[in-house]
């Protein structure tokens, strides 16, 4: 049986729609801030569940040059003023044993990147926090393969876990979202989140940098709430163009309000009509 997951004052597993949202890196403070305040407005109206997400570190950019943000100490500070300012829990990526501590003081939610996936202390120690953790599937990884990760966490008693699917591999610089893996993955009794953003992604695709093809992003997401995910995960950015990691397959922040009142739609109606079967 699937569980549910208590973040603030929504569960993630059970009726609602639950939205992560934010830049895909911390450019700065102010504009962290200002993202934040504008996604929970928007949530507000639409009465969306949101947790609000953004980098402190990239650590796996292509290229050396690539900005990868500014660090733990300074980019903890960012996100721990979303949640006394803005009043929206927090999510970030924990990517050494070391971070795990000084992140679970701040987040809400600690996620392994998909990546790191299968590192078994990086993993262990997440799951050890306490908090919330959500596992992204490796892109080289088959759904049922989460199995084993998952029983990582579940061994360090943890079972506030979250899985979220990113896309895999598909030849070079490509990846494709296979549907059964979100049911596969539900199997395994967590909530599952799928990652619209970053299953356009062109991994590579602009030699020095990563690719995207955000025009896919609405078809990929109501595909995914047609499926029965408990939650979807975008990155956003006021001018994508502009964005220093990520802009390709990052939705305009002012496309954000349609699509979501198109998704919550989507997933009412279909709700009821589980409901009526």
């Amino acid at each position: 049986m699937k569980a549910t997951v208590q973040i603030a004052d929504f569960s993630i597993g059970d009726a609602s729609l639950v939205m992560i949202a934010g830049p895909c890196v911390i450019e700065s403070a102010a504009a962290t801030l200002a993202i934040a305040r504008t996604l929970k407005e928007m949530a507000r109206e639409l009465a969306l569940p949101l947790i609000f997400k953004a980098s402190y570190d990239k650590s796996n950019r292509t290229s050396l040059a690539s900005y990868r943000g500014p660090g733990l100490e300074k980019g903890l500070e960012t996100l721990a003023r979303v949640k006394a300012e803005v009043g929206l829990p927090v999510l970030s990526d924990v990517h050494q044993v070391a971070e795990v501590g000084p992140a679970a003081l701040v987040l809400d939610v600690l996620q392994i990147p998909a990546f790191l996936c299968r590192q078994t202390d990086l993993v262990v120690a997440a799951a050890l926090s306490g908090k919330v953790v959500n596992i992204k599937k490796g892109q080289f990884l088959a759904p049922w393969d989460l199995g084993p990760v998952l029983e990582k966490a579940r061994a360090a008693g943890n079972e506030r876990i979250l899985l979220t699917e990113r896309g895999s591999s598909f030849g070079y610089n490509n990846l494709v979202v296979d549907f059964r893996s979100l049911a596969i993955m539900r199997e395994l009794g967590c909530p599952v989140i799928l990652d619209v953003t970053h299953s356009v992604q062109l991994p590579g695709g602009q030699g020095a940098c990563s690719g995207g093809q955000r025009q896919f992003i609405p078809p990929l997401a109501r595909a995914g709430v047609a499926a029965g995910v408990d939650g979807l995960f975008m990155e956003v950015h006021p001018d994508p163009e502009k964005a220093r990691c990520d802009g390709p397959n990052s939705l305009p922040l002012d496309q954000v309000p349609a699509l979501w009142r198109e998704l919550k739609g989507l997933h009412e109606f279909l709700r009821q009509q589980r409901q009526e079967k």
